[in-house]
């Protein structure tokens, strides 16, 4: 496990993207897994400043994001799916048939669920993992409690993670309850892991992820037996590391 301390998130968007592009150049036809939310976007704007240079490639790399609501299509504003087109697909020339995202309209879970194993599997597994975490430790939408041993599961969305994401919705009533998500043993079977956080309200359960004991309460601490992880965050997110 290597940690990395930066100043601030500029410092760790331009860290995260070193690695991210390091992957990309030494394997053109990297599948890399990504994720949402605020913390990776200052990380794909650097990819896009590097993709406009000329100094990286997309056209081979192939893409697996991590979840999708259920329920939301990719034209809705807050799907995941319309989050990576808007941050990161347009921008670069990667081919849209190469980047993969759960079907959040599949109205049949299991069904969803086989399609996006049989696509992971079909790209031989993930070269590269970005991962971020919610305030209750959840990777992914794994939320506590989660069973290790799923590929890709539709859970069930505790209120701590619909009370932390109704800011991006007009109510709290419009959070979908349900979510596809990459399961843990998926994440796990990743090559390498890029971990990424920023912020004072993220210190207390990241210090717990990787520096208490590893429980399901708090999924990320799976991450800990990873034989390749990197972590990256701001020094605000490492407060209340040990020393």
């Amino acid at each position: 496990m290597q940690i990395i301390r930066t100043k601030d998130y500029e410092e760790m968007s331009r860290k995260a993207a070193n690695i991210v592009s390091a992957q990309i150049i030494a394997k053109p036809d990297s599948v890399i897994g990504l994720a949402t939310g605020s913390s990776p976007i200052g990380l794909y704007n650097i990819l896009v400043e590097r993709y406009e240079k000329g100094d990286l490639d997309f056209s081979r790399i192939r893409t697996v994001n991590l979840d999708e609501y259920k329920g939301l299509g990719g034209d809705h504003p807050q799907s995941y799916r319309y989050f990576m087109n808007k941050y990161l697909f347009s921008r670069i020339n990667i081919p849209i048939e190469n980047t993969h995202v759960p079907d959040g309209l599949e109205k049949d879970s299991e069904k969803a669920v086989a399609d996006y194993i049989k696509i992971i599997r079909s790209l031989g597994g993930i070269d590269l993992q970005l991962l971020g975490m919610g305030n209750n430790g959840h990777i992914g939408f794994n939320e506590p409690g989660t069973p290790l041993e799923l590929e890709v599961a539709c859970t069930t969305l505790t209120d701590s993670t619909i009370e932390a994401n109704k800011r991006f919705f007009d109510k709290k009533e419009d959070v979908p309850r349900q979510a596809y998500t990459m399961g843990i043993k998926t994440i796990m079977h990743a090559k390498k892991i890029l971990f990424i956080v920023s912020g004072e309200k993220k210190a207390e359960v990241v210090a717990k992820a990787f520096f208490g004991p590893v429980t399901p309460d708090i999924p990320a601490s799976i991450l800990q037996l990873h034989n390749n992880i990197t972590i990256i965050g701001d020094e605000a997110a490492f407060s209340k590391f040990p020393v």
